[in-house]
This record gives C-alpha cells, sequence and structure tokens, in this order.
C-alpha cells in the first residue's frame, strides 16, 4: 500500500512532539501565515532531518523557551531548490519552505551545493548543528535575527556574527535563471520578500536545526 506523504510526515512530527514537547513548554498562539507555496513543497522535509533536528530540541531543551516550531536547514540539497523548512510541531506541518544561501567558504567553485563546513572565524562558510534563536536587531542587511551556536560544530557562530537576515542576492528568479542563488558569508539569508514571516515565525528562543 503506497504511504500518503502528508499523512507520514504529520504522524512523524506529532508523535515525536508528543514525547519530547510537554503542553506546558509550547506557545498557545498560532502565527496564521499565508501558504504560497503548493503543497508538495510545503511537505518537502524529509523525515531523517526531522528526527535529527527533533532529538536535538531534546538534546538542548534547557536552553529554549518554545518548541512550538522549529527551523530545518537541509544543506545536503541545491541552493536552488527550497530546503529551509519551517515546521510547526504543534500542528504536525510545515508552515514554510523557502530558498536560503550557504557561505561561500562552503561553496568555493560556486556550484549551488555546499560541500565544505567550518565553525572558524573567517571561513565565510556554513555550519551544521543547532542554533538558538536570539534577538531581532536591525543592521547592515536590514531586520536579522542573532543565532548562538550550541554544539561543537557552530559554537563559534555568534563570535562569527552568523545571522538570519534577507538578501538580494537571494532570490527565485535568479535561482530559475541561473540555477541556484548566491552566497552568504556563512549566514542563513533569506529573500528579501520572505525575511519578515521567517523573523516572525522563528521568534527568539526557538531551535533552527542545519544538517547536510
Amino acid at each position: 500500500m503506497k504511504l500518503d506523504r502528508r499523512h507520514f510526515l504529520g504522524a512523524t512530527i506529532a508523535a515525536s512532539a508528543s514525547l519530547i514537547a510537554p503542553a506546558s513548554l509550547s506557545s498557545p498562539r498560532k502565527v496564521n501565515t499565508p501558504l504560497n507555496h503548493p503543497p508538495e513543497t510545503r511537505l518537502a522535509a524529509e523525515p531523517p532531518l526531522l528526527q535529527k533536528a527533533l532529538a536535538a530540541l531534546d538534546r538542548h531543551s534547557a536552553h529554549f523557551t518554545y518548541r512550538d516550531r522549529i527551523g530545518l536547514v537541509d544543506f545536503a540539497k541545491h541552493s536552488g531548490k527550497t530546503r529551509f523548512h519551517v515546521a510547526d510541531i504543534e500542528g504536525g506541518s510545515i508552515l514554510r519552505s523557502l530558498l536560503v544561501s550557504h557561505g561561500r567558504g562552503s561553496d568555493p567553485d560556486n556550484s549551488g551545493y555546499a560541500t565544505r563546513f567550518s565553525n572558524r572565524p573567517g571561513s565565510h562558510a556554513s555550519s551544521n548543528g543547532s542554533y538558538l534563536t536570539g534577538d531581532a536587531y536591525v543592521g547592515k542587511h536590514g531586520r536579522s535575527r542573532r543565532l548562538h551556536g550550541l554544539d561543537e560544530a557552530n559554537d563559534q557562530a555568534f563570535q562569527r556574527a552568523i545571522v538570519i537576515h534577507g538578501a538580494g542576492y537571494v532570490d527565485r528568479t535568479m535561482a530559475e535563471l541561473q540555477g541556484r542563488v548566491g552566497r552568504s558569508l556563512g549566514c542563513f539569508a533569506f529573500e528579501l520578500s520572505e525575511i519578515g514571516g521567517v523573523l516572525e515565525l522563528l521568534g527568539p528562543g526557538r531551535l533552527l536545526f542545519a544538517a547536510d
């Protein structure tokens, strides 16, 4: 019997959340954000990535204020694909699937694939691992959000100024015409039209998890 992808993902989120996310740790307010991507894109997060993120949520539980939503970054995918997902743990669904950059140090040939990862200052590379979302601020890229690395692979993120921000080099038209988006200096950069929604959905005290 062929499994329905929507039901499988929803069951995975709901079952895992029931084990590690008590109701007292969940936000009572749900954000009603327009879903402007087709269903197959919104449900593109694969269970293995999700399971790793939920394990990280449990492992670093003392750091998180909220467990209602988490951010997932699948660096195994090409930058021309939607590989960033906001998962609604309470509702068992993917709220957003978006384009996101990786660092130029992770992709020196500008192929669109992240093949190297580094935690070293000056590497301009992306880092895998668990991040705690921090305060919002307005910087040279406009509205942004600070990140704190929680793993050995990314614990220099705050010192390296690895943040969430919008960028003109992350653009859907560019992805369609060139097959990829631009590279950051290691930050998680999003389309300028989407950064407001990302900052709202991933407010402070939540998990952003990246893996390849």
